[in-house]
């Protein structure tokens, strides 16, 4: 048996993070081994400021000492304060319950940022360059030069900007990071990113950094806004220098630097770039660069108060595609097809005259003409265009754009284009890829493809609700309805973090949340600009609580309680003494594009807007009461039990009527409200009978952006995997599986985006829109079988309880947990049931085998032996085992299982 040992050592969920400020750290890892039944029952941690005191365990910062406990993630840091800069390794090695210590792991580290602001000794700079009229401007270019004379021992960077920078150190881009500083309340919270550039100082340095508009004074959502959070850019950066002997020396952005315009004429988040190599400075970012011609910076005063280290993870290059086909339209256009809907740009590799230009243009789909298609795109050109210098081969890449495209359109390439001449570029953010779910069906294996490249696509800094056209706003109700999907195909921990602060901090002062985060609505037309719809607003509660019930983080419940106290006390007072929210002066989105809810003959779908916030308003007080009682907020966990009791009680009375009916007779508000449990006990088999008479009359789904996630659910819950199955199956419009038919590789945002004769619904319509595919929740929780316990959340213990059904024959859903592979996978094959769960280390799991009985099962080809068999209870479902740490192969004869 291999020996146990502790990997995959985090900090605040990150490997060796540099330029954090979070002042308690939270620490985690994993405990290693094939070993079953194997916990973990203490710990201990060492911390040190050089790896050498902390192997030799002298001169420690702080060490935990032997800690009675199972805990292996979260655990949070507990020795003096550290200081701005300061980087420290630490280690950690377990006892488990065979009282039998690991070694020491091997040593990790974290490292602090700037903490102390009075440590910002640079200046912001910038050009005479204010905007003054809607448009995009160029890119900015700013230089400066030092020397070093002694040996470094090492060098950081801290930077940020008013725009988006890339930054360069002797003509190398520092880091690989994209969009940087990142998408935040800009007037509220700036990132900065700290880069380790040791290796890249020489005696002659220079520093260069380029700044585009990006988010903060590009074109930003769709009522045409530029400047929304400034009008002029800017750059801070801050070169910390440790010499060898002891010295140190700090490089800041000052007036001495200059500045300069480039070849980036323009480069727009919605429009794209537009590139001049002609204009290219050979050398700008290298020492003795001869920069007469550039002009002094301006020294702009703008706030350092409001910096911060970022939490979440930063957007990268992941991934590179190759075109599929080269197509010539009916039109006679020349168009690219990558096969996959993705989120990124073109890499174009090109040789022609100085002064050929080439066009690339980016649209989601061809019409059903064959023609490529851009009206979905509404005011967003998605368009950039390259000038060449005539040097031989030359590759183009823009700096600060992205599109969402499956389809290229190349305008005016000289000579004979090849599939070779163009790549895609997936870029998203740096979320790590966590679970997996496949079937013996190709079509739902395919639907869960697009659900995960529908969320990397739209996961770009911020949630967004779709990544091309001239929206890609965070909206919240888009976020709140996915973010269990979300939690299970990638590590989004960090990402939701960093999000949710900007929420908090863009939430108005009674407690209404905005539609979007960040905030780019409120001070627009209409009462939707200020926020406070059921459903959207909810993201305030729900994805805090998806965060901690996925990886049991506390933290985040305690950071954003007061925010969520603020949104559940603004729904009282809309409520007010009859605990129903039906104010018709309040702005709610409703079941957003529930099937045929446009046709005002058709009320197979519209749901009552006040019964869905009256529901909603119960789900996020239940929520808030429970979170008080996890983070010890005693007095007010009576307040909001009994505040939700009377919303229970308001709702009964105004939406059911007793036989169980509800006055919205649709799908989405039975789900609602059995998902929510506000059904009294006494009618629930009524009310359940009505939402199944209603899905079999109609054959098909009815529901919108809010009932299509609790749909399957719920009907799994009043014991119809029929119906689930039958509407997951379903391939004809409307159904999850239909966009498929027509060559979906992403989820849509309506689902009728596209019509089956090809005709494409103009005006707001996307082919990338993630919401529907929160039905991921469902495929991996139960047809996959694999659940979070909520009451030991973040897979401390683990529920493993898969169904069977809809004609498949196999289901295989894995996940990746703080603790490690978590596996839940079954195939019906020769007559038998064969199932296989894998639990890792520190953990425990109840394992529910359908329709078997104890005599039946062979576990590893053996017969339950009694440690097993102590444990076992037969219930209406099966047979229940509780099991330790380990690799488990179940099989028994299949012959009772509802296929």
């Amino acid at each position: 048996m291999k020996k146990a040992e502790l990997i995959n050592l985090v900090t605040e969920y990150k490997i060796n993070p540099i330029g954090i400020d979070v002042l308690k750290p939270r620490l985690g890892w994993q405990l290693n081994s094939g070993e079953r039944n194997l916990m973990q029952t203490a710990y201990e941690i060492r911390v040190a400021n050089s790896k050498k005191d902390l192997e030799s365990g002298k001169n420690l910062i702080w060490s935990s000492q032997k800690v009675e406990s199972d805990q292996s993630v979260n655990v949070v840091y507990g020795g003096p304060a550290l200081t701005s800069m300061q980087r420290v390794y630490w280690q950690v090695r377990i006892w488990d319950n065979k009282n039998r210590a690991t070694s020491w792991s091997s040593p990790a580290f974290w490292e602090m940022g700037i903490l102390d602001r009075s440590l910002w000794t640079a200046s912001y700079i910038a050009m005479d360059d204010i905007t003054t009229e809607k448009k995009s401007h160029p890119s900015q270019y700013f230089r400066t030069e030092f020397k070093t004379k002694k040996a470094i021992k090492s060098a950081k960077v801290q930077v940020t900007s008013l725009g988006v920078y890339e930054l360069y150190l002797n003509g190398e881009k520092v880091g690989n990071d994209l969009f940087t500083p990142g998408y935040t309340t800009y007037n509220k919270r700036l990132q900065y990113q700290t880069y380790d550039v040791t290796e890249m100082l020489q005696g002659n340095n220079a520093i260069g950094a380029i700044v585009g508009d990006g988010w903060y004074r590009g074109n930003i959502g769709w009522k045409g806004d530029y400047a929304f959070y400034g009008k002029q850019l800017a750059l801070l950066v801050q070169l910390n220098i440790n010499y060898t002997d002891g010295t140190n020396e700090t490089i800041v952005s000052n007036g001495d630097w200059k500045a300069s315009y480039g070849p980036i004429l323009e480069s727009d988040m919605y429009n794209g770039e537009k590139y001049d190599a002609r204009l290219e400075m050979d050398g700008w970012a290298q020492s003795g660069f001869d920069d007469n011609k550039w002009t002094k910076v301006q020294i702009l005063d703008h706030s350092k108060e409001i910096l911060v280290a970022p939490q979440g993870p930063p957007v990268k290059a992941i991934e590179e595609i190759k075109p599929k086909k080269l197509i010539t339209t009916p039109k006679g256009e020349i168009v690219l097809d990558l096969g996959q809907n993705i989120v990124g740009w073109a890499r174009m590799r090109v040789r022609g005259n100085k002064g050929d230009r080439v066009t690339l243009k980016f649209a989601e789909v061809l019409d059903k003409d064959g023609n490529f298609y851009t009206k979905n795109l509404r005011a967003a050109e998605a368009t950039d265009i390259y000038t060449l210098k005539g040097d031989g081969e030359e590759i183009f890449e823009p700096h600060f754009t992205s599109h969402g495209f499956r389809y290229i359109q190349v305008i005016d390439y000289p000579g004979t284009l090849s599939l070779d001449d163009i790549t895609g570029i997936v870029i998203h953010s740096d979320i790590a890829p966590t679970g997996s779910f496949t079937t013996s069906d190709p079509m739902i294996n395919q639907l869960q493809s697009n659900i995960q490249w529908g969320q990397k696509d739209n996961f770009l800094d911020i949630p967004t609700d779709c990544p091309q056209r001239d929206e890609r706003a965070g909206w919240t109700g888009d976020a709140q309805v996915f973010s269990m999907t979300a939690a299970y195909n990638f590590d989004v921990a960090a990402f939701y973090i960093k999000w949710l602060k900007d929420l908090a901090l863009d939430q108005h002062e009674n407690g209404s949340v905005t539609n979007v985060v960040p905030d780019i609505l409120t001070g627009g037309e209409g009462v939707s600009a200020q926020g406070g719809a059921t459903g959207w607003a909810d993201a305030a509660v729900i994805i805090p609580w998806t965060v901690y019930q996925s990886y049991g983080d506390k933290r985040i419940l305690e950071e954003q309680y007061e925010s969520m106290k603020a949104w559940v006390n603004f729904m009282a007072v809309k409520s007010g003494e009859d605990y129903l929210w039906n104010d018709p002066k309040h702005w709610h989105w409703g079941d957003w594009l529930a099937y045929n809810a446009d046709k005002p003959d058709y009320n197979g779908s519209v749901t009552e807007k006040d019964l869905i916030a009256t529901a909603y308003a119960y789900y996020s007080t239940t929520l808030l009461a429970k979170i008080a009682a996890i983070i010890g907020k005693t007095e007010d966990v009576g307040k909001y039990k009994e505040q939700a009791v009377n919303i229970k009680k308001a709702f009964i009375q105004e939406y059911i009527t007793p036989n169980g009916r509800l006055v919205s007779h649709t799908q989405t508000a039975y789900a609602m409200a059995i998902s929510f449990d506000l059904i009294p006990e006494g009618l629930i088999e009524k009310s359940a009978a009505y939402f199944a008479a209603d899905i079999e009359k109609f054959g098909h789904l009815t529901t919108g952006f809010l009932g299509t996630p609790l749909l399957c659910t719920t009907l799994s819950k009043i014991g119809r995997d029929d119906l689930a199955f039958m509407l997951l199956n379903r391939k004809e419009f409307p159904s999850w599986l239909y966009p498929i038919t027509m060559g979906a590789t992403t989820i849509w945002e309506r689902w009728d985006t596209q019509k089956p004769d090809g005709t494409i619904i103009e005006g707001m319509n996307s082919f990338n829109h993630y919401s529907y595919g929160a039905i991921g929740e469902w495929l991996y929780t139960h047809v996959g079988g694999l659940r979070i316990d909520p009451k030991n959340p973040g897979y401390k213990h683990i529920i493993f309880d898969p169904h069977p059904g809809g004609g498949l024959t196999s289901a295989d859903a894995e996940f990746l947990s703080l603790y490690g592979k978590i596996k839940s996978a079954w195939e019906i094959k020769d007559g038998k049931f064969h199932y296989e769960v894998v639990i890792p280390s520190n953990t425990t799991a109840s394992v529910t085998l359908p329709k078997a009985t104890p005599d039946s099962i062979l576990i590893n080809n053996s017969k339950l032996k009694s440690d097993l068999l102590k444990t076992l209870k037969q219930t209406d479902e099966g047979v229940q085992l509780e099991l330790g740490s380990g690799t488990y192969q179940f099989s028994y004869p299949s012959g009772k299982l509802k296929l």
